[in-house]
């Protein structure tokens, strides 16, 4: 898992070959903190199907404000440049997985 901007996103993101799951969170945000390490699991495991990306709301707001991201985290899947998928709000592993699995 590694972090994007608002400089680079159209880049990793929109460009990407893989579908990109970007979790759009914050520091001061309590439920990122908690989805932290299932993403990095989720991004070990799925590296061959799925690329996790997570960008900062606070230092790219001009991303955010694209998605009309309001609630942090809100987790969203781009296949080919496009929003596929959207969920706000940390989830368990499992049912993250489950929840992605007709997308990826």
């Amino acid at each position: 898992m590694r972090d994007v901007t608002d400089a680079d996103f159209d880049e990793q993101v929109l460009k990407a070959e893989l579908p990109v799951l970007v979790e759009f969170t914050a520091e001061w945000c309590g439920p990122c903190r908690q989805l932290a390490p299932v993403l990095k699991s989720i991004a070990q495991e799925e590296k061959d199907r799925l690329d996790v990306v997570a960008i900062d709301v606070d230092a790219n707001p001009e991303t955010a404000a694209k998605y009309n991201v309001l609630s942090m985290p809100t987790l969203m899947v781009f296949k080919e440049g496009e929003p596929v998928w959207s969920r706000v709000g940390a989830r368990p592993k499992r049912r993250l997985l489950e929840e992605l699995s007709g997308t990826v």
